[in-house]
C-alpha cells in the first residue's frame, strides 16, 4: 500500500517518460553539482547532513539551483520519510494531516519525517504558525524552499527556528557538466542516443539557461528527441539545434573574452557621451547574449558615482535601486529597470570632480611623505571624571 503522501515525482523518476531533469536528479551529495559555498568539504551544511544533526532549514535561491533535489538527498542520507507539499496548493487541513502522520510515525517506528514545503513564501502567517509547535518539538524537520528572501517573506518566528541557506545559480561550466552527464548516462539520461554535440551548442545551452539546471536539461532533451539522426544513426546537436531548443539566437559574445570587455566598454562610453540610442543597443546585445545582469547593474552603479557624481545626486540612489530591483525580480523583467537606469545615466549631466579629486589625493599619498593629522583635527574626546 502506498503512503498517503507519496510524492509522484519519486515515481516519475523511474519512469522513462518523465522529463530528463526529473530522471537525472542527483541521488547523493557526490552527484550534486554546485553550491560548494555551503556543501563543500568542511562546510556547515555538509557537516550537519553527514552527522544527521540538521535542524529545520530554509533554502532560498533561483529556480533550478537544486533546492528540491538537496532536500531529497538529505531525506535519503538521514533515512527520513520525505513528504512534499506546495505552498501554492496546500491548505491547513492537509498540513494538519501531515503533521499528525509525522508525529505518529516518530512515535511508532522512530522514523523522522522531513516536510518539504515548496514555495513556502505563499503560505500566509496562520499557515506558517501551524508548523511552529512541531518544528520546536522536533516532531518533524522542516525544509522550506523559496525563490524570495525568506527574511522578508517567511514568518520571522519560523525563520528564527531554522537555518537559512542561500543557493546560487549554477555556473556555465557546471551546467556543461550536467549536459555531459546526461548525454553519457544510459540508465536515466540520453546515453542510448548516439548524440554528437558541438562545443558551441553545449556552451549556448549552458549560457542561455541562466544558471537553471532544469531549463538546461529540458532544452537538451527536446533538442535530442526532435533532431533526426543521420545515415549512420548519429544525432548531430549543432548550434542551430541549440538555438531552436532554447528559443534564443546565439550572439558572438564571450563573457570571459574580448567581446565581453569590448561591449561593456562601448556601453559605458555611450552613456558617458550621452548617446542613449547607442547605450541601449549595447545593453540589448549584452542581455541577448546572456550577460550577467548583476554585472551590468554594478557597472551602472559605478558610472553613477564616477561619471555623474555631484552634478546629479539622485543618480547614485537610482542606480542602487536598479541593482536591488535586478536582484529582486530577475530575468527577463530585470531588463526593464536596467533600461530605465541606462536612459537616466545618458540624460544626466556629467562630472568626474569627486573621482578626480580622490585620484589626485591618492597620487599625492603614494608619491609624497604622508602627512600627520593636524592638532586641530585630532580626536579631542577624553574620559569624563564621574566625580566631577
Amino acid at each position: 500500500m502506498h503512503d498517503l503522501f507519496e510524492d509522484k515525482e519519486e515515481v516519475e523518476a523511474a519512469d522513462s517518460a518523465a522529463p530528463l531533469a526529473t530522471r537525472m536528479r542527483p541521488r547523493s551529495l557526490e552527484e550534486f553539482v554546485g553550491q560548494e559555498h555551503i556543501l563543500g568539504p568542511g562546510k556547515l551544511l555538509r557537516r550537519a547532513i553527514e552527522a544527521d544533526r540538521l535542524p529545520s532549514v530554509i533554502f532560498s535561491g533561483p529556480p533550478g539551483s537544486g533546492k528540491t533535489t538537496l532536500a531529497r538527498i538529505i531525506a535519503e542520507m538521514t533515512h527520513a520519510k520525505f513528504i512534499r507539499i506546495s505552498g501554492v496548493e496546500s491548505n491547513v487541513a492537509e498540513m494538519r494531516r501531515v503533521i499528525a502522520a509525522a508525529t505518529n510515525r516518530l512515535r511508532t517506528s522512530g522514523q523522522k519525517t522531513i516536510l518539504f514545503i515548496d514555495e513556502i513564501h505563499h503560505f500566509n502567517k496562520a499557515q506558517q504558525d501551524i508548523l511552529l509547535p512541531d518544528v520546536e518539538a522536533g516532531s518533524l524537520r522542516l525544509i522550506g524552499a523559496t525563490t524570495y528572501n525568506p527574511f522578508f517573506y517567511v514568518n520571522s518566528a519560523l525563520v528564527s527556528r531554522s537555518q537559512v541557506f542561500r543557493l546560487e545559480p549554477l555556473s556555465v561550466e557546471q551546467l556543461e557538466q550536467l549536459i555531459d552527464r546526461a548525454l553519457a548516462d544510459k540508465e536515466r539520461g540520453l546515453g542510448n542516443y548516439n548524440v554528437k554535440m558541438d562545443k558551441n551548442a553545449r556552451r549556448h545551452l549552458a549560457k542561455l539557461s541562466d544558471g537553471d539546471a532544469r531549463k538546461c536539461l529540458n532544452a537538451l532533451e527536446i533538442g535530442v528527441l526532435t533532431t533526426p539522426p543521420d545515415s549512420r544513426g548519429a544525432i548531430h546537436f549543432t548550434l542551430t539545434v541549440a538555438e531552436e531548443s532554447i528559443q534564443q539566437k546565439a550572439v558572438v559574445y564571450d563573457r570571459a573574452g574580448d567581446a565581453h570587455y569590448d561591449t561593456i566598454s562601448a556601453f559605458i562610453k555611450s552613456m558617458r557621451a550621452s548617446d542613449e540610442k547607442g547605450a541601449m543597443y549595447w545593453l540589448a546585445k549584452m542581455l541577448h547574449a546572456g550577460e550577467d545582469v548583476r554585472f551590468i547593474a554594478r557597472r551602472i552603479v559605478i558610472f553613477a558615482s564616477e561619471d555623474i557624481g555631484l552634478t546629479d545626486p539622485e543618480a547614485l540612489p537610482l542606480a542602487i535601486a536598479t541593482q536591488q530591483a535586478v536582484e529582486f525580480v530577475g530575468m527577463p523583467e530585470a531588463r526593464i529597470p536596467l533600461a530605465h537606469a541606462t536612459a537616466y545615466m545618458c540624460r544626466a549631466p556629467k562630472s568626474r570632480e569627486a573621482y578626480d579629486a580622490l585620484n589626485a589625493a591618492t597620487e599625492e599619498i603614494e608619491s609624497e611623505q604622508t602627512e600627520r593629522v593636524p592638532e586641530r583635527l585630532k580626536n579631542k574626546h577624553f574620559p569624563v571624571n564621574p566625580d566631577g
